[in-house]
């Protein structure tokens, strides 16, 4: 997205991430701060300490559940599926995909996980949304959630990321490097993965500074 932003200032934040920009003429706040709720609801929070917002949209990267879906398929939420709660509605944004967008504090990884949370009635997975729509919702200000398809849904990943976690959520470098140099042969698809990854972000970018909120 920043190569579409213009007067980029980087703020101090206790974040992974954070900067403020004009992004159409309009101004924004970009923040991170990895993966999952916890990261991503301190982000929000965050945000909310040092500005007044105006809405949230919660994006990056989703997994598909939908067969439908490819890689860098932009996928916009009608609403957010959180387990054993209410689900909670999103905004539209733009001309995309939509679907149920299923928010887990976990990075499914599977075929077989994939192919039963889809006979749940998800079309699509990811870790952050459910906590940055709650703020929304508590704040009373509007809600997007507008993610990438990085994986299919015939499509498992080479390792199971969810043990390559820190703990404080955080994909660990160095466990992933370990467990790849235990079993070489994941080396290939991690790089394949690393460049799926790179064309969707290129993809969500474009989408976003293209969308009128």
């Amino acid at each position: 997205m920043l190569r579409h932003t213009e007067q980029v200032t980087r703020l101090d934040w206790a974040l992974d991430f954070a900067r403020r920009a004009r992004l159409n003429g309009k101004p924004i706040l970009l923040v991170a701060n990895g993966p999952g709720p916890n990261l991503a609801g301190r982000a929000a929070d965050v945000a909310k300490e040092h500005e007044e917002l105006v809405g949230l949209v919660s994006t990056g990267f989703c997994g598909a559940l939908d067969p439908a879906l490819q890689p860098g398929d932009i996928f916009v939420a009608s609403e957010v599926l959180i387990p054993h709660r209410n689900s909670i509605a999103a905004q539209p944004a733009g001309s995309a995909r939509t679907g149920k967008l299923l928010s887990v504090d976990r990075v499914v990884s599977t075929v077989e996980e994939k192919a039963k949370l889809r006979g749940a009635g998800a079309d699509a997975v990811e870790m952050e949304a459910a906590a940055v729509a709650d703020r929304a919702q508590k704040w009373n200000i509007p809600f997007y959630a507008i993610r990438v398809v990085t994986d299919t849904a015939s499509e498992s990943f080479p390792l199971d990321f969810d043990r390559m976690r820190d703990a404080h959520g955080r994909f660990s470098r160095a466990k992933i490097l370990r467990a790849a140099f235990r079993h070489p042969a994941v080396f290939p698809e991690l790089v394949r993965l690393n460049r799926t990854c790179k064309r969707a972000a290129q993809a969500l970018g474009d989408f976003i500074a293209n969308t009128r909120f």
